[in-house]
C-alpha cells in the first residue's frame, strides 16, 4: 500500500443512526498530465494521476469514481453517506502508476 497522506472529514461532527453525512476525501497527489514541460531541462513531466477512487464501508463498496488526469493537485471527493450504524469507513485510491492507498476512520454514530 502506498504512503500518500490523505483525510477524511465527516460533517456534521455530530451525527446519529439513520443520519446522511456528508464525507470529504482528500489526498495529497500531484495528478500529473504528462503534458507539463519542466522550464529547466524542457523535459515533460511524466504522468502521475489518480485512476479510481473506492468508498466503502464495513467492507460494501458504496461507490467507485473513474478518475483522469484533467483533475486538479490535490483533489478534493465527497460523497453523501447515510448512517446505518458503527462501522470503519474505508476509502481506496490507485493511481496510474499502480500505487495504491487507503486511508479508514471509524464510524460513531451518538444515539
Amino acid at each position: 500500500m502506498g504512503k500518500r497522506k490523505s483525510l477524511i472529514k465527516i460533517k456534521p461532527k455530530k451525527y446519529k443512526t439513520g443520519d446522511i453525512v456528508k464525507v470529504d476525501f482528500m489526498v495529497m497527489h500531484p495528478m500529473e498530465t504528462g503534458m507539463r514541460k519542466d522550464k529547466k531541462t524542457g523535459k515533460y513531466t511524466p504522468a502521475e494521476y489518480i485512476t479510481e477512487v473506492k468508498f466503502f464501508f464495513n467492507d460494501v463498496l458504496l461507490t467507485k469514481m473513474i478518475i483522469w488526469e484533467a483533475l486538479s493537485t490535490n483533489p478534493l471527493f465527497t460523497i453523501n453517506f447515510k448512517v446505518t450504524g458503527p462501522g470503519k469507513l474505508k476509502v481506496v485510491f490507485k493511481d496510474n502508476k499502480g500505487e495504491v492507498t487507503e486511508k479508514s476512520k471509524k464510524i460513531k454514530p451518538k444515539g
